[in-house]
């Protein structure tokens, strides 16, 4: 079960429900993956609307990783998510929304 107010939030990803959450651990592995260098460069990044495949790969398995998967970049890429490319990009917009967004 998840947790909004941790930031958690549950999608289906390679025929499972997975729990996601960008801990700190995990935006710390962003920042270097992505060299945005702290939090507001991945904002910056991010803000701009162009996200990449290698952008989307990096967000959602950090957050896997983040809600307590042991998987690997290399894995997920491998894996089917519920509704392709966009379904992946939904995902990532509700993760770092559950993250960065207002809690009502």
């Amino acid at each position: 079960m998840t947790n909004i107010h941790r930031g958690e939030i549950a999608a289906e990803i390679g025929g499972e429900e997975r729990v996601l959450c960008l801990t700190l651990g995990a935006l710390a592995e962003l920042e270097g993956r992505l060299g945005a260098g702290d939090l507001a460069g991945l904002g910056e990044r991010f803000a701009g609307g162009r996200v990449s495949a290698r952008d989307l790969t990096a967000i959602l398995g950090a957050g896997l990783r983040g809600g307590g998967s042991a998987i690997t970049d290399d894995q997920l890429a491998q894996m089917s998510v519920e509704g392709g490319l966009r379904g992946a990009a939904e995902i990532a917009v509700r993760l770092l929304q559950a993250t960065f967004g207002e809690r009502e």
